[in-house]
């Protein structure tokens, strides 16, 4: 049985006291050491230190090589570090991983491909792989403005040639999805009249398919063989540990949830969720809201363990203000915004944390004003309430947050969506989001990606933009850039209080969880070019080791 709120509060005090505890004290030694590295705490002296010593699934201590030896016994597993840096687990505080499980060996991922070339070869290859009539995919994740190469659309014919005898449908996040011939006679594309639909001078689909085609076309892909889904998401988990994360919050597909609780007892789950309560978001009419109120009283958060969990009340609140972040500007009514106050006063009134979509300037002035008014009768200041994406929150914005004792959730989509932005908004893209202001602002805020649709996954690449401005390919799309070490806590320790872990991950500290990251070079002291080329050679998940390549990787 999983424990009441209160039993664990208290279990997760007792079990931070016992791991903090010296080694002699719980009459055991340290199962695991590691020695002789670099490792960065990001404890909130941002310390650096020789060694950590674990027991279980808690590090026991963090301190110098001789330090720690003094806590390996005759059954200690040392691992000589070589002298690399080691890290805390990565945290993203709002990806759509847990719902890509299921097709994570079907999709082709572009994430990270740099060339034209190497994309189409890609295809080839998957095409190839699958054989005659198999639908080669890909959801998003990528941009055609990452290749180096040619940054323009695919075209029909171009995709005819790297796969003549499968139907291909590429997703470029939500703005364009782009198919080969045989897809566009699989879906029916000639014959309809939508006017989604791209077509040439001869009134022939060009392949191209507008943003709001991208739902229509979607139900044509086939669904994944229900017999994968245990491999596909355990080989996406696995690849998610390859990039350094071992923690994850964010929307978590309700019937999914049962699944990866079920792979957590069995102690085959490598990746912490801490996903959003079911919350009705799709509540899109004022019959919806009616319904939905009396069920919001009803919902328990903090009931599931440090594996999975449920917490924040989110993604959306009320539909129709669920913004685009290609929306030059939106204008919220006075009747939305009613809706959506509506809502937020009884998630206010149950004592919810809420973690809200909001991206445009105008949805975000519109949100803070029924927040202030709600915050009168229902304070707020300790729920934890964050507005995510926030492309275009202002330094006003984040002054009205701060009196109200809310936080950030910052993501970084322009990583892949650089370029497009700049074509949506203009100078402002350059801005979006305002990350220096942000961080001297002094307020709580973390980094989060948004994958799988509207963004790449790995977080050096995520660090890689925050510090150097650029995306994928090079491209600079970003003017307010931070430091390194800022980079990395909002992607570690900060991140760990989003998704209402501080006591357990975020740091390398004793009595935490021992979730952390050996690197194959010094994030601190590469060339900031290099941060994106980073790539773990060991990843540990509650004292396991989930990720090993360091036979592999040359000591520094």
């Amino acid at each position: 049985m999983r424990p009441t709120p209160g039993r664990w509060a208290i279990a997760c005090f007792l079990g931070t006291f016992l791991a903090a505890a010296p080694a002699g004290l719980k009459g055991q030694g340290a199962d695991i050491v590691l020695t002789n590295g670099k490792i960065v705490t990001v404890d909130d002296r941002f310390r650096i230190a020789e060694a950590v010593a674990i027991a279980g699934e808690r590090i026991v201590r963090v301190g110098t090589d001789d330090e720690i030896a003094a806590l390996a016994g005759d059954g200690t597993r040392i691992i000589d570090l070589g002298g690399r840096t080691v890290l805390p687990g990565l945290i993203d505080n709002h990806a759509h991983i847990m719902e890509e499980g299921p097709i994570w060996q079907i999709e082709l991922r572009l994430d990270g491909v740099e060339t034209r070339a190497e994309a189409l070869a890609m295809i080839r290859e998957r095409a190839e792989r699958l054989g005659p009539g198999a639908w080669v995919y890909t959801l998003g994740g990528w941009a055609h403005d990452q290749f180096t190469d040619d940054a323009s659309h695919f075209s029909r014919d171009e995709l005819d040639g790297a796969a003549p005898d499968n139907p291909v449908l590429l997703q470029f996040t939500r703005a364009h999805t782009f198919l080969n011939s045989r897809a566009i006679e699989e879906i029916g594309i000639e014959a309809m009249d939508a006017p989604w639909i791209v077509r040439d001078g001869d009134g022939r689909a060009t392949g191209v398919i507008e943003a709001d085609g991208i739902a229509a076309i979607g139900r044509y892909r086939p669904a994944p063989p229900e017999e994968i889904f245990e491999a596909s998401s355990l080989a996406m988990i696995q690849d998610m540990n390859r990039a350094g994360l071992t923690t994850i919050g964010g929307p978590c597909p309700s019937d999914l949830v049962p699944r990866f609780r079920q792979l957590a007892d069995e102690g085959r789950l490598n990746l912490r969720f801490f996903c959003f309560l079911p919350s009705g978001g799709a509540s899109g009419t004022p019959e919806q809201v009616d319904a939905l109120l009396p069920r919001i009283a009803e919902m328990k958060p903090f009931q599931g363990d440090h594996w999975v969990d449920l917490t924040a009340y989110g993604e959306s609140v009320y539909r129709p203000l669920h913004d685009s972040m290609l929306a030059p500007v939106t204008n919220p009514t006075e009747d939305e915004l009613f809706q959506w106050r509506r809502i937020a006063t009884e998630i206010a009134r149950a004592g919810l944390p809420l973690h809200v979509h909001a991206t445009i300037e105008n949805t975000i002035t519109g949100f803070l004003d029924q927040i202030e008014a709600i915050n009168a009768d229902y304070p707020v200041r300790n729920l934890r309430w964050a507005l995510a994406h926030v492309d275009q929150v202002t330094a006003a914005h984040i002054e009205r947050m701060k009196a109200l004792g809310m936080y950030l959730a910052v993501h970084t989509r322009p990583t892949v969506m650089g370029a497009l932005f700049n074509r949506a908004h203009g100078e402002r893209s350059l801005d979006m989001p305002p990350l220096e202001t942000i961080q001297n602002s002094g307020i709580v805020w973390g980094l989060g990606s948004d994958a799988f649709e509207v963004n790449q996954y790995r977080p050096f690449t995520t660090l890689w933009w925050a510090v150097t401005g650029r995306m994928v390919g090079g491209g600079t799309v970003l003017r307010q850039t931070i430091s390194r070490e800022d980079a990395l806590i909002a992607h570690t320790r900060q991140n760990a209080y989003l998704v209402f872990q501080e006591n357990n991950v975020g740091s390398i500290q004793s009595g935490k969880l021992a979730d952390l990251v050996v690197l194959d070079r010094d994030y601190l002291t590469i060339p900031a070019d290099e941060i994106k080329d980073i790539a773990p050679v060991l990843t540990m998940v509650g004292g396991r080791i989930v990720f090993d390549a360091m036979t592999l990787a040359p000591a520094p």
